[in-house]
């Protein structure tokens, strides 16, 4: 009997109605393990009858998700060759996604798609989710997706995937636990102790099931795992191992591979299983009814038994012939079986990057590496070249270089100077990644001097080019050029198209403040050549290098553009690296277009991921520390941060900002302003032309007006007019970019009218900070009657709200989790808890939209 359902019932059966429309959705179940998830799915698709085709599929608990397991299921439902697929597509994630959205919507009528359990997916089956999300809006498929609602590392990655869908495709469906009253209803129709089993359980419908299903009249199991194991007591004794061993295969274990484990004797055993409740016959397979039951019957087993039962599950499978390697890998770990590892852990690493799920690729050399010390050397620094190669592209950086640094001391040992020079360049690429210029510039050197000693080669041309980006991102731009140049000529004469799209991005990216025609047309190429072959991290590199381009040029619509597109194809391809930092780049243009609330969102997402690196995060903390500065809240965590950059070698692309912000604290009164003249005189010094140094002379000139500005040639418009005392242009030509703060700092600089606009713009922005400065600007000069605006501790104070309150019931008006709340105020989760509930308390509402609502009605916000 299936209680307390009927609402999610009936969203999924208008869900479906709407997918027969041609208005397909995401329907996203969620709850607790034993809410009965899976047993709502059962039902829906039992009513579903014939109004649908249906394809179902799960996800399993390997140590090691199988990389698109619950396609090939699906694709094996809808009779579609997969295998052959994959290899007609090369492995291209796209294109093969493509081909299955045709394949499962070519069907008349709607199309029903199950996925279980997907916080064990791995991360190109997220992938599959997210490519299909996207599109699915003008589908005839529902697709039906479950998984728990636990802090998990696979449910947040779950939760980022469903987010990078559009909203109005995703259906949010929760599953909650059974009420009290439905408890008292299921125990009294069996004759139960409603009460007991109700306060044991908490309305878990699963421990629930088991408890009255329990023979035991007077104590009950404490837990699901004490209530599977009593009834799993209750079997023979061939049937109980005959349990064991169905234990050892996640997810089901197929009727071929219990014959040839456990002999003729095994259907009379799982029948016994079936009729006491603990298996479910599934026709060519058996499975528990739970992952919570087999678990607890897998976690019973000796250390001898589960290696037993797993090694003859391994053999079964092998005699087959045709199971996932990942399935393979799993049993040969389990089984302690290290001879099969080392054989298939590789294979299963290369078999999962090839359609690019990275994360369980790196995790199949972790186990492959772990049992490596047997290998020949050669082969064990192949091992952990590929290790390193996939921890970068999931960001684990600090992996990455410990790997390389095993493989580049096997490759001296072995005289392979060759591969030694390579692995000196990625340790360069590495080091940089992680914010490490000076290991970066040293390791870059080294692998270029070693492999100019071999002679010509793909890896030198390759050295040639990593040395060419490093002097583009440190401005030197004629030595990024020269180099950039040497690694095009060397890899068109050896026909490496990566190698030609790599440099020609450096050379674009320098070009920009030397000849802008020719940039565009260098990073056009390196852009078309990176998708044309689908070199997927070079063509995420030149989006962000030419959305970058836009806003050195102060062309946001271009920027805009490139941002939007680069930042869809990175979370088509899972690039979260470059997704990241483009995130924090579009973050910092939301600033400059006064959408301040989307650009502290976009920012505190990357900010918040543990996942992103130094370097990534760099885009997001500008973006944020200039909103903090400007609204007047805790911004030294993030300066901190940001200066750190400054600690291991300068670059003038994070001195920039940097000094841009400092000089920024100090023209309000909140920093040195000598400090601040120093970090803009050392920026003067590094810069290559007066045109990347524009904003910073701008600052000065407000710092110290008795400076002479300099040459103001090839600065961009609105700096120059300001540099040359035309404040009106300047604002007039900020006002045509829609740059709301930059306008209003020019029109500051004017007379009293202009200042009185400022103040308005100022205070709409929310720059409280920035108003008061030019209030005080303003009575220095002589003006009377400045508007003062609402004092925060006036406003606060109708409701009896402290400072910190109001600053709390702020930011939940701009729609942050207390999380996020949290990280901008820079105090702990703990304490936003109790700020909020003293907001909702002191407005009388009962949620955060209340309070919001009785804050807008009351003036405080």
């Amino acid at each position: 009997m299936l209680l307390e359902r009927q609402e999610q019932l009936a969203q999924l059966d208008g869900l479906l109605a709407q997918a027969g429309r041609g208005r397909g959705h995401v329907a996203a179940l969620s709850g607790e393990a034993g809410a009965g998830k899976s047993a709502l799915v059962e039902t829906f698709i039992g009513e579903t009858g014939a109004r649908a085709q249906i394809f179902r599929s799960a996800c399993e608990d390997l140590s090691i998700p199988d990389p698109l397991g619950p396609l090939y299921d699906l694709a094996r439902e809808a009779q579609w060759a997969m295998p052959q697929a994959v290899d007609a597509r090369r492995g291209e994630r796209l294109p093969l996604f493509s081909d299955a959205l045709d394949v499962f919507e070519a069907r008349t009528g709607a199309t029903l798609l199950v996925i279980e359990d997907l916080h064990w997916a791995d991360d190109a089956t997220l992938d599959f989710v997210r490519f299909l999300g996207r599109r699915i809006a003008n589908t005839h498929i529902l697709l039906l997706l479950t998984a728990r609602t636990d802090r998990s590392e696979g449910q947040m990655r779950v939760r980022r995937a469903l987010g990078e869908i559009p909203a109005a495709s995703v259906a949010r469906i929760d599953v909650p636990l059974l009420s009290e009253a439905a408890v008292l209803s299921l125990a009294g129709a069996a004759g139960r102790d409603g009460d007991a089993i109700y306060r044991a359980t908490a309305g878990n419908a699963f421990f629930v099931t088991e408890l009255l299903s329990c023979e035991c009249e007077t104590a009950l199991p404490a837990s699901v795992r004490d209530a599977v194991l009593a009834r799993a007591e209750r079997l023979s004794a061939g049937a109980r191992s005959m349990l064991d061993a169905v234990s050892v295969f996640p997810r089901r274990a197929d009727a071929w591979a219990l014959a040839g484990l456990c002999g003729v004797a095994s259907a009379g055993q799982l029948a016994e299983c079936v009729s006491n409740g603990l298996l479910d016959d599934l026709g060519d397979a058996y499975a528990f009814r739970h992952e919570i039951a087999r678990h607890a019957i897998e976690t019973m087993l000796t250390t001898s038994h589960r290696r037993a039962f797993n090694q003859r599950a391994l053999s079964a499978l092998l005699e087959r012939g045709d199971v996932a390697t990942a399935r393979l890998v799993h049993h040969a770990v389990e089984a302690h079986n290290l001879e099969t590892v080392r054989a298939l852990a590789p294979v299963a690493a290369r078999e999962a990057s090839r359609v690019g799920a990275h994360r369980d690729a790196a995790g199949y050399y972790e186990v492959a590496l772990r049992q490596a010390d047997a290998l020949p050397a050669q082969e064990r620094a192949g091992l952990y070249e590929q290790y390193a190669f996939e921890c970068h592209l999931i960001a684990r950086i600090d992996e990455a270089i410990k790997a390389q640094e095993q493989a580049r001391a096997l490759r001296q040992a072995l005289g392979d100077s060759l591969k030694e020079g390579d692995s000196l360049r990625w340790l360069s690429r590495f080091a940089y990644l992680l914010g490490d210029r000076q290991a970066a510039d040293r390791f870059g050197a080294q692998a270029v001097a070693l492999l100019e000693a071999v002679g010509p080669s793909a890896e030198l041309a390759m050295a040639y080019s990593n040395l060419s980006q490093l002097a583009m991102l440190a401005e030197r731009l004629h030595e990024a050029l020269s180099l950039g140049s040497r690694a095009i000529e060397l890899a068109e004469r050896l026909n490496r198209p990566d190698v030609v799209c790599h440099a020609l991005n450096n050379v674009g990216a320098a070009e920009q403040w030397l000849d802008l025609a020719s940039s565009r047309r260098h990073l056009a190429r390196s852009l078309e050549i990176a998708l044309q072959e689908n070199f997927q991290e070079h063509a995420a590199r030149a989006f962000t290098n030419c959305a970058c381009g836009g806003m050195n040029q102060l062309d946001y619509r271009e920027a805009q553009s490139f941002l939007d597109r680069g930042i869809d194809y990175c979370v088509e391809n899972d690039l979260a690296t470059w997704r990241d930092y483009m995130h924090g780049v579009r973050a910092q243009l939301r600033l400059r277009q006064g959408c301040w609330d989307e650009a502290a969102s976009e920012a505190l997402d990357v900010i918040g991921n543990d996942q992103a690196t130094a370097l990534v995060r760099y885009p997001a903390l500008v973006a944020l520390a200039k909103l903090r500065l400007r609204r007047g809240d805790p911004a030294e965590p993030l300066l901190a941060e940001m200066k750190r950059f400054l600690e291991k070698g300068i670059e003038l692309q994070r001195l920039l900002p940097y000094a841009a912000v400092v000089a920024e604290q100090a023209w309000l009164g909140q920093a040195d302003k000598e400090e601040a003249l120093r970090f803009i005189g050392l920026a003067e010094g590094l810069s290559p032309t007066r045109a990347v140094f524009a904003e910073l002379a701008v600052w000065r000139q407000m710092l110290a007006p008795d400076v002479d500005p300099g040459d103001t040639a090839g600065m961009a418009l609105p700096y120059k007019m300001l540099l040359t005392g035309d404040w009106r242009g300047a604002a007039s030509a900020w006002a045509e970019l829609d740059a709301p703060y930059e306008r209003a700092l020019a029109l500051a600089q004017g007379d009293e009218a202009a200042q009185r606009v400022a103040l308005e713009t100022f205070e709409a922005l929310g720059a409280r900070p920035v108003a008061q400065h030019v209030r005080d600007i303003m009575r220095r000069s002589g003006v009377i009657h400045i508007a003062r605006g609402p004092r925060r501790s006036t406003r606060a104070n109708r409701a009896g709200l402290t400072e910190r309150q109001m600053e709390v019931l702020q930011l939940i008006e701009r729609g942050l989790s207390n999380k996020r709340i949290a990280e901008h105020l820079a105090i702990s989760p703990k304490t936003v808890d109790h700020h909020v509930s003293a907001v909702l308390g002191k407005l009388e509402a009962v949620s955060r939209g209340e309070a919001t609502a009785a804050a807008r009605d009351s003036g405080l916000i």
